[in-house]
């Protein structure tokens, strides 16, 4: 039985040992030649003109959480179309339950006024 698990073990040992080189080698044979102006944070090729610590409205925040979470679960609608076919008027209903609980949510939030940007 765990032997059956013994590729998942080489990929995940190379696929550590490839990680630790990319992330190790360049720092060891890479160039250092430091100077101020390397050092001096730069925003699309310009020095900035202000301090980095902006604060940001919690509106922004808030849909991009709302968008993360009924973007992943759009994700369930590619299995359930795969196997549509074979799971008939059963799968429709089980999908119809869930996209009505993604729509109260959806309207939920929407009433809450989460999208307003006032």
């Amino acid at each position: 039985m765990a032997l059956d698990y013994l590729p998942i073990l080489i990929l995940i040992l190379i696929a550590s040992v490839f990680a630790a080189i990319a992330i190790i080698l360049p720092s060891v044979l890479g160039p250092r030649n430091p100077n101020k102006m390397k050092q001096e944070p730069i925003e699309s090729g310009m020095i900035p003109f202000s301090g980095a610590w902006r604060r940001f409205p919690v509106q922004y925040y808030m849909v991009a959480m709302l968008f993360i979470i009924f973007d992943v679960e759009v994700i369930f609608f590619y299995p359930w179309a795969v196997i549509l076919g074979q799971l008939k008027l059963f799968g429709l209903i089980e999908m119809a339950i869930f996209v009505g609980i993604l729509l109260v949510g959806f309207f939920y939030v929407w009433k809450k006024g989460a999208f307003e940007w006032d």
